[in-house]
């Protein structure tokens, strides 16, 4: 099963162009992948650097006719009589789609940094071979730190809310519709943008407490516990003129950690400001 992340910046490249046919041409060089998650994609948003004109959804959709398309706009609002605009997080799947769930992130006030609402799309995947996985992509806040903080334990509550749900006696068949009992799988994926480097407070958030508590595992110490992240920013400069390093990341939880067998981050690509980061996993080892 590969999945690929990517933070796109609406097809804007390290020259400054907007060019979603790039965009593509690095997507499908990356080869064949089971679900795609892109962040930052945008609809009818032409204030955005590069004055991006193409409707990124409906170029997805045209590109990867045999994926099906979750869409979590983060920002909607209206351009016109009959227009909007909508800008936030794009999952696209082959695999059978489940359940779909809508998150709102944590949005508290915080008075001087700039800031804009944030989504999760949650999906419970049927995985080849047949187990189910949650799949989580979002894109956590850059400027503010107190709502990405938030953002943060909110994405720790969803997997230890998982974790409770599953310990619940199985409740007698017969409910259905809305009510119907569906998969509540302990294996799960989170990845995206998450704007916090390693070994900061924000990751070690994510990935701990202080009672050693981890509903998340960072799929690349998983597997290179003494070697530091690869850079997924600033690799060919763009508006990054710092150091590049490392924010976009797979997490997995621990039912997921021994299906883990490849992270790689893309470093040739110049058709974002980000790199495409791409996860392996052998569905053989999730739980059933």
């Amino acid at each position: 099963m590969r999945v690929i992340t990517w933070n796109i910046q609406w097809g804007r490249g390290a020259d400054g162009e907007v060019n979603l046919s790039r965009t593509l041409d690095t997507l499908h060089a990356l080869g064949p992948a089971d679900v795609i998650c892109l962040q930052e994609v945008a609809i009818n948003f032409p204030e955005l650097a590069g004055a991006p004109h193409d409707d990124a959804l409906a170029v997805m959709a045209a590109a990867f006719p045999a994926h099906e398309l979750v869409f979590s706009p983060a920002v909607d609002v209206a351009r016109g009589p009959g227009v909007r605009s909508r800008f936030g997080n794009l999952m696209l799947s082959r695999l059978t789609v489940e359940q779909v769930f809508q998150h709102r992130l944590p949005w508290p006030p915080e008075a001087g940094p700039p800031s804009m609402p944030r989504t999760a799309i949650e999906a419970v995947l049927r995985a080849p071979g047949g187990a189910a996985i949650r799949l989580i992509s979002t894109h956590l806040e850059y400027y503010a730190a107190t709502q990405r903080r938030a953002q943060i334990g909110y994405l720790r509550q969803l997997q230890e809310e998982a974790e409770a749900r599953a310990q619940l006696p199985r409740q007698p068949q017969g409910k259905a519709g809305p009510f119907a009992q569906r998969a509540n799988p302990l294996a799960a994926i989170a990845c995206g943008d998450f704007n916090c480097p390693p070994g900061s407070d924000d990751w070690r958030e994510m990935t701990g407490d202080e009672a050693g508590n981890a509903p998340w595992y960072d799929a690349w110490r998983c597997l290179h516990p003494e070697r530091a992240h690869p850079p997924s920013v600033g690799v060919h400069g763009a508006d990054w003129p710092d150091a590049p390093y490392c924010c976009d990341y797979f997490f997995v939880s621990e039912a997921a950690v021994p299906a883990v067998r490849r992270v790689a981050y893309d470093a040739d690509s110049t058709a974002s400001d980000h790199q495409p980061v791409v996860l392996e996993i052998d569905p053989r080892l999730l739980p059933r």
